[in-house]
């Protein structure tokens, strides 16, 4: 009885770490230096010092300077971003946001990284706001749009 108690715990706990490793998701193939600190954004819109490009991939544009691309769940989303980085070049930083929900959750981000991958460009950021938008940038008195 207590050799089948053991093997039944063994079992849950695999199928239980297994099923934590398909639900947390790598934040998008990105390493730690491709995740933008909502703060250095931040200092860089106040200071105007090398502001990088700044794409909204989410409902709207909470963040001053950004390019409202919209959501890019949808192949019409991802062809309006790729229109937008038609004339960009591959080597300009570029930091992509949404903030609808937790980011490992959010159906924007990913294509939007995955369309920057494909189109080969190579200092492209996803800013760190792991939560949303309100919790991660705004409740922390960053700069807001004004609109």
């Amino acid at each position: 009885m207590k050799k089948l108690a053991i093997k039944k715990f063994f079992i849950l706990f695999v199928v239980l770490g297994f099923s934590k490793l398909c639900l947390a998701q790598n934040p998008f193939n990105l390493t730690e230096k491709q995740i933008f600190k909502p703060a250095e954004l931040a200092n860089a819109i106040t200071t105007k010092k090398e502001v990088p490009l700044i794409i909204s991939v989410g409902p709207g544009t909470t963040i001053p300077n950004s390019v409202n691309v919209g959501m890019v769940n949808t192949k019409e989303g991802l062809d309006k971003l790729k229109t937008q980085l038609t004339n960009i070049s591959k080597h300009k930083k570029i930091v992509v946001y949404c903030g609808c929900c937790p980011y490992e959750h959010c159906p924007n981000v990913r294509p939007a990284i995955n369309a920057l991958k494909e189109l080969k460009f190579t200092n492209y950021y996803l800013l760190d706001l792991p939560q949303n938008i309100k919790k991660d940038w705004i409740d922390k008195g960053y700069p807001v749009s004004k609109s």
